[in-house]
């Protein structure tokens, strides 16, 4: 019989490793389509270390291929900020910044303890630091450069603000506590946009008009479509060996 204790470890390491597979998924979308070749090379490296955190996490959760390939869309707990479409590069960006400063707050705080998470959180929190660092170069770069940019990475931060409150909402099995967690990241990104002449989108970050559900198995229209794409192969060919 399964106990409390690893059900609960099940479940954050669902929800952590879908994150990780479904952002990993969406950068890799961008390969072909990268605005310049040295930023296809980038996006592909952030994308392979997610898939990296993703394989360890799930598989401590059960099978890696079977929980990728072969669940359906209500049973991913990951959340709704990263199944969110590329859009156009600022948008991704925007999505970029905002998740992996999250992420490099939630595994640096990780890897101080004692937990099951303490190994993989020490070597994935150097891993997240170059994105994060990415995700804000470009946020500086687009939105002081030229007025278009501004424009649209402005556009890109309002459009995905509502979905970052449910980040900081409490996951079973990880001992941690949103709120510090939740203004040490807004303090962060506040600096950011700032510096590059943003202004921190209005409305809502969490409360009742705040979207995200995905931790519930909620999820948003256009990540089915992406599953369907993720799990295609997978699901034409079962068992199959390569």
């Amino acid at each position: 019989m399964t106990t409390p204790t690893n059900t609960h470890t099940n479940a954050a390491a669902l929800a952590l490793g879908d994150d990780a597979l479904v952002l990993s998924h969406r950068l890799g979308e961008w390969m072909g389509h990268a605005p310049v070749l040295e930023e296809e090379v980038a996006l592909a490296n952030i994308a392979l270390d997610l898939l990296g955190q993703a394989r360890i996490l799930l598989s401590m959760a059960g099978d890696e291929d079977e929980l990728a390939y072969l669940r359906e869309e209500r049973a991913f707990r990951n959340l709704q900020l990263v199944e969110q479409p590329n859009g156009d590069f600022a948008h991704t960006i925007a999505r970029q910044l905002y998740f992996s400063t999250y992420q490099h707050l939630l595994y640096a705080q990780l890897a101080t303890g004692a937990g099951l998470f303490a190994g993989l959180a020490a070597k994935a929190v150097k891993e997240v630091a170059y994105h994060r660092d990415h995700a804000e170069q470009w946020t500086l770069r687009l939105g002081d450069g030229t007025e278009l940019s501004h424009e649209r990475m402005q556009r890109a931060c309002d459009a995905l603000w509502r979905f970052t409150g449910e980040m900081f909402r409490p996951v079973h099995g990880l001992d941690l506590d949103g709120t510090d967690l939740g203004s040490a990241w807004l303090e962060s990104v506040k600096d950011v946009l700032g510096r590059a002449g943003l202004t921190v989108p209005e409305g809502p970050r969490t409360g009742a008009w705040s979207a995200g559900a995905g931790r519930e198995g909620l999820h948003t229209e256009s990540f089915g479509r992406m599953l369907a794409e993720m799990q295609h192969l997978h699901r034409s060919h079962p068992g199959a060996s390569w």
